[in-house]
C-alpha cells in the first residue's frame, strides 16, 4: 500500500517504472510537456484503474514518456515489476484485466487526438466548462490550465473565453470562471 499526497508527482520522463499503481482512491493526471512548455493532459486514472502508460513501460521495458501527477490525496496498490511480470505471464485474469484497461485507455487517447486535430475549440471549451464546473455554476482554473486540458494555447483559451463573457454567458476573474449562461454553453457544445 502506498500513500501519495494531492500536487506530488507520481512519475515522469525518463524514469523507469518499479511498480504498477492499482488506485484505491484519488485521481491522477497523466500529461504530456512539449519542448516549447505546452502540456497536454492525455487521461485521468481514478480508483480501481491502472495506468496504461505504466503498463506500456513495464511491458516494453521502457521509460515513461509523460508525467503522472495526484490531483488529489491517492491510495494505491504498488504492485512490484516481478510480481506484475508474474502475473502476466501466469494469470488470465490479471491479464484480461490489463489488457481490458489497456484497450479502453488507447481508444480515449484516440479520441483526444480527434479532438485536438478536427473539434472547434469554442465547442471544445464549453464542453469542458460544463464538465469542470462546481455546483456553485464556477470553475476554478486558470486559462493555461484550461489549455492543458484542451492541448491548446492559453492565448486561444483566453480569446476564446473572452467571447463567451462577451455574449454574457461566463463572467472572468483570476482563476476562476463563472458560469451565467449554462443554457447556451450546453447548445454550443453539442453542435458540430
Amino acid at each position: 500500500m502506498v500513500s501519495v499526497p494531492g500536487g506530488a508527482r507520481i512519475f515522469g520522463p525518463g524514469k523507469r517504472p518499479e511498480h504498477l499503481l492499482l488506485l484505491l482512491s484519488g485521481t491522477v493526471r497523466v500529461q504530456q510537456t512539449s519542448d516549447a512548455g505546452r502540456e497536454i493532459v492525455l487521461y485521468r486514472i481514478h480508483a480501481g484503474e491502472s495506468c496504461v502508460l505504466t503498463t506500456a513501460s513495464l511491458l516494453a521495458h521502457e521509460a515513461y514518456a509523460a508525467e503522472g501527477v495526484a490531483e488529489t490525496n491517492v491510495t494505491a496498490v504498488a504492485i512490484p515489476r516481478a510480481v506484475f511480470d508474474d502475473l502476466i505471464a501466469s494469470s488470465r485474469s490479471f491479464r484480461d484485466f490489463i489488457f481490458a484497461a489497456y484497450s479502453r485507455r488507447i481508444t480515449d487517447l484516440f479520441y483526444v487526438i480527434d479532438e485536438v486535430a478536427f473539434r472547434r475549440i469554442d465547442i471544445r471549451l464549453a464542453q469542458k466548462l460544463l464538465e469542470l464546473q462546481d455546483d456553485d455554476q464556477g470553475l476554478q482554473a486558470t486559462h493555461q490550465q484550461l489549455a492543458a486540458e484542451l492541448g491548446t494555447a492559453r492565448e486561444v483559451i483566453s480569446r476564446q473565453l473572452q467571447e463567451f463573457q462577451r455574449r454574457g454567458w461566463v463572467e472572468l476573474s483570476r482563476g476562476l470562471v463563472r458560469i451565467l449562461d449554462e443554457d447556451a454553453l450546453k447548445k454550443l457544445s453539442t453542435s458540430s
